[in-house]
């Protein structure tokens, strides 16, 4: 090996590895200030400077780094738990939103209190007197301000203290990503168009077709005897059998029955869908879906509390005011050989939303070989 090599070698051994969070080799992050708080010295002798104690600083370097580091684990599992609780029913949203409202609280707790103790005990403080002058600054005064800034840069310990520099970055990148992982929620991904008319025009009732399906009081899930609901003007919001904790389900099947007598029904409902005056429709409004669920027995009204609609549940749910453009879907309903309530089919036009069936007449047609 020659002499040359020899240097070489030595000279690379000699350069220190960098450390994320660590300026480059012979650089410095802000510029550096030798002077005190003022002139010159360590700020000892300044008045109206109280400068930390080292001791008491280095223990709360070691809590500030800790505060970033529950910080960054914290963050990570915020993505983590996004990624492993799905909701789709009441217990499974409710454990999603523990564990991402937790380790969220934790992760900003963790970064604020970390920032919180760096700036009471390991910078200086000061007693400022702020003195009148004239709004221009001159040269000398924008010089003395770029110095203080860099003096209160330095004096901060972001430069002096690397332990805090890096937790600090190693807790910050996590939080950055916390936004685009929530942008997973707006999947934009196209449904093929038979797929999509099928997911809006049908509901879980459907399946009645296969076997009985019986109707549950929501939020009990108790069947319902037709001869127990036999008070004219009585009102249930029901769901599905099976469905009862199927968040996506029920946003399209869910129900209210309403009993009348037998002359108060109408020539718009559907009597050969009812059973002894039970009638069934879509708790959905047809507006832009919330739950029509107010019900005024005088004047067999139901009214959607959102905008208004108003429909005449005793015939065939029309709209009588407000902004639905169509009536509430009606389900035929009949009973088992026990007596219960049972779904005879799926509703015949889709629920919800009007602006749904326009695209669910066009895809009819096409399926026809006509023309929309």
């Amino acid at each position: 090996m020659t002499d040359n090599e020899h240097d070489i070698e030595q000279a690379d051994e000699r350069v220190p590895k960098r450390v994320i969070g660590t300026p480059a080799p012979g650089t410095s992050m802000l510029g550096t200030v030798e002077a005190s708080p003022k002139e010159g010295g360590d700020g000892s002798d300044v008045p109206g400077v109280t400068l930390p104690d080292e001791a008491k600083a280095r223990k709360a370097e070691k809590l500030v780094a800790l505060c970033f580091t529950i910080t960054f684990v914290s963050a990570i599992a915020f993505i983590i738990f996004y990624v492993v609780f799905q909701v789709g029913s009441p217990e499974a949203t409710g454990q999603s939103h523990l564990a991402l409202g937790a380790t969220l609280t934790l992760a900003v707790l963790g970064l604020a209190v970390g920032i919180v103790v760096w700036v009471r005990h390991l910078m200086p403080k000061y007693n400022l007197v702020q003195e009148r002058h004239s709004p221009a600054a001159d040269e000398e005064t924008r010089e003395e301000i770029t110095a203080t800034f860099l003096q209160g840069a330095n004096e901060s310990g972001f430069v002096k203290r690397p332990l805090l520099r890096r937790t600090l970055l190693l807790a910050s990148a996590p939080l950055g990503l916390l936004p685009l992982v929530l942008l997973r929620d707006l999947d934009n991904t196209p449904m093929p168009a038979a797929d999509f008319n099928k997911l809006l025009r049908h509901t879980v009732w459907a399946e009645t077709l296969k076997k009985p399906m019986r109707l549950v009081v929501e939020g009990t899930g108790q069947p319902i005897r037709a001869a127990d609901f036999n008070s004219p003007g009585g009102i249930l919001s029901v769901v599905p059998e099976g469905y009862e904790t199927d968040l996506n389900a029920l946003a399209k099947a869910t129900l209210i029955l309403i009993k009348f007598r037998p002359e108060e029904l109408k020539s718009k409902t559907n009597l050969n869908w009812t059973h002894d005056g039970i009638v069934a429709y879509s708790k959905i409004c047809t507006h832009v879906g919330c739950p029509a669920a107010l019900y005024e027995q005088t004047t067999h009204h139901i009214l959607c509390p959102c905008h208004q609609s108003t429909f005449d549940a005793a015939n065939g749910a029309e709209v009588i005011f407000g902004p639905a453009a169509r009536p509430l879907p009606q389900l035929p309903i009949g009973v088992d050989a026990e007596g219960y309530l049972i779904a005879k089919g799926d509703f015949d036009v889709p629920v919800g939303p009007s602006y749904w069936e326009r695209g669910d007449a066009e895809a009819e047609v096409r399926e026809k070989g006509g023309q929309a």
